[in-house]
């Protein structure tokens, strides 16, 4: 009767097996982790590139525009 019982029991896996699985989930993770860190290092790059560059370009067209305009007019 109790080995019956026994047997029916769902069987459980040892704790290395488990250990080894959560180990396999966290590599995942942490790979997951380093491409959404690169993702997010490259889209700041782009976003300086593409806003910060222009500004810093301003500083030098905008003086060059101003006395460009003001020779122009003889002032």
């Amino acid at each position: 009767m109790e080995q019956e019982l026994l047997e029916n029991q769902p069987k459980e896996d040892s704790p290395q097996t488990k250990l080894d699985a959560m180990d396999k989930k966290i590599d995942e993770i942490h790979k997951l982790a380093n491409k959404t860190y690169k993702l997010f290092l490259w889209t700041m790059i782009a976003t300086a590139v593409m806003f910060i560059l222009p500004l810093i370009a301003l500083a030098f067209v905008i003086p060059f525009f101003m006395r460009t305009m003001t020779s122009g007019l003889g002032i």
